[in-house]
This record gives structure tokens, sequence and C-alpha cells, in this order.
């Protein structure tokens, strides 16, 4: 994969946190879609290498759930992993001031960046690439597995379920 310098990112805390991290990453425009599966055909990306960034509160705490696309975050699992209460879907407002070069609903799942740990499903680290929305809506970012894992500082847990 090669960086393409012709394509910027539109967030630039999000490159300079990739520079710095030494990662080598591609950029993907596509048309503008909310859906999962529309921004994997918008983009010509396989709906298996797409991954989505879940915003979840559990108890107090915010953490992001980095599960694939055409799967749902099991809550119940994540909470007790974390030997919390209460796991459960954030809203907007519990996430929105941590993501201020962010799009919402197109926050990359780079967790330290913005003071926020990283779950990842397990299902995710046999993926040789993987690609996720790069901050705003219309634009996705593509590497490796392990250049994601090494600059989230993911853990790696049984997070997902297909409905």
């Amino acid at each position: 994969m090669l960086v393409l310098e012709e394509v910027d990112m539109p967030t630039p805390q999000v490159k300079a946190y990739l520079d710095k991290h030494g990662v080598r990453y591609e950029t993907i425009a596509y048309k503008h879609a909310y859906d999962a599966q529309r921004v994997a055909a918008a983009a010509h990306v396989s709906g298996k290498q797409l991954v989505k960034t879940v915003m979840v509160k559990v108890d107090d705490r915010l953490v992001m759930a980095v599960v694939p696309a055409d799967t749902r975050v099991d809550y119940e699992l994540l909470r007790q992993a974390l030997g919390g209460e209460k796991a459960e879907l954030a809203k907007e407002h519990d996430f929105k001031a941590c993501f201020g070069d962010c799009e919402v609903g197109a926050m990359p799942p780079f967790g330290p960046l913005y003071g926020v740990d990283v779950f990842v499903d397990e299902g995710l680290t046999a993926a040789q690439t993987i690609t996720f929305r790069a901050g705003v809506h219309g634009e996705l970012i593509q590497m490796s597995y392990d250049d994601f894992a090494r600059a989230a500082a993911a853990q790696v847990l049984s997070l997902a379920y297909r409905s």
C-alpha cells in the first residue's frame, strides 16, 4: 500500500497521527453514503474489509468497539470483559465533543488520538487489510490490520455477532 499524496486527508489530526506512527495507508474517496453496505459498494471495497467504529458507554466509561461492518456489537460481552454493570450504545451527545475534527458517524478507530480505549473484534485479526471511515463521510482509509492494531493500541475481544 502507498500513501496517496494527491489525496489530502480531510482530518489533519488523523493524518498526523498515522504519520507519527509510521503507518502506511491508502485513502479512498467515495460518494457519500451512511449505510455500510452502500459505503462499501460506492468505494468498490469488499464488505468483508469494511469495519465500523461503534461508540459504547460501559457504565460512565466511553470506549470504541471496532467490528466488521456487517455485524453488531455484543454489548453484554463487552460489559463482562470490562467488568461493568451496564453497556449500551453511546448517544451522540456522549461523544461528539471528543471528536472535534470528525463528522458524527465517521470517526476513525484511533481511540488513543481521542483519549478513548479501543476494543476490536477477534474476527478482524485474520484480515490482511481493513478499511474504515477517515473522519468525514466520503473518504475511507485502508491499511493493514497489523498497522491498525499497533496504531490504535487495540485490545482484542469477541465483540461481534451477525443478526
